[in-house]
């Protein structure tokens, strides 16, 4: 039987077995929001970059550029890590590079040694499990957190696509089996769930409550990224 594992933190990958893997990387609040959200509007492809130099180099080439630091939009840029930014007719089959603090970083890290990456977030979430239930491969849900620490939301959605695919996927771990538990005792009220984390409390300050209501939502899109080339896409 295929395998379910998650990664609290990019700092803990190299402790995972990543051959014959298939990697989803979450980053709710709010990269991989962002992501699912631009392809589900029309967005061509999204690339994301660590740095923000290679997300200026891309700029420079005549790409839409998203780069945020400490959930701020980096100066010079055309987007910020919005949700709703996303969803601008202007990007309407564009090519959209993006660097994020933790989100795109957790991309890079991944890709070198799966078999696939994959983004996932609350609003793609019954599209992604049922898809993967079609896939051979384990998974390994790798939550982005925050600068090396685990965090709250991602830790929620890793537990709830666990408990998805639990019919169809071994959850062996401690770590899949936290996540798993966690999202069953919160998934009536997510937003009260996450009220007091430390990110959540990081965009409030920035006045940005509607950004963390929109990417609790379940189930909005269809759409499922999967890098290509460097690339995120939609799969067809």
């Amino acid at each position: 039987m295929k395998q379910l594992d998650v990664c609290l933190t990019p700092d803990l990958l190299h402790l995972h077995k990543m051959d014959n893997c298939i990697v989803v990387v979450a980053d709710v609040f709010r990269a991989t929001s962002c992501m699912v959200t631009g392809l589900a509007y029309g967005v061509k492809s999204i690339t994301p970059v660590a740095t923000i130099e290679e997300c200026k180099f891309l700029q420079d080439k005549g790409f839409f550029a998203a780069a945020e630091r400490d959930a701020r939009k980096v100066e010079g840029f055309d987007l910020d890590n919005s949700p709703f930014s996303f969803m601008d007719e202007k990007l309407i089959g564009a090519e959209v590079a993006m660097t994020t603090t933790n989100g795109t970083l957790s991309i890079a890290k991944a890709k070198a040694s799966a078999v696939k990456v994959m983004v996932g977030s609350f609003l793609n979430l019954g599209a992604l499990a049922q898809h993967l239930r079609s896939e051979p491969y384990d998974v390994l849900v790798l939550c982005a957190g925050w600068k090396g620490r685990p965090n709250l939301e991602d830790t929620l959605y890793a537990g709830a696509l666990a408990e998805a695919l639990k019919d169809q996927y071994m959850l062996l771990e401690d770590g899949t089996l936290m996540a798993q538990r966690l999202y069953n005792q919160s998934r009536d009220n997510l937003l009260g769930s996450v009220s007091n984390s430390s990110h959540v409390r990081r965009l409030q300050r920035l006045g940005i409550q509607k950004d963390i209501s929109y990417c609790l939502q379940t189930d909005l899109y269809d759409v499922v990224p999967v890098l290509r080339g460097g690339a995120l896409v939609a799969m067809n």
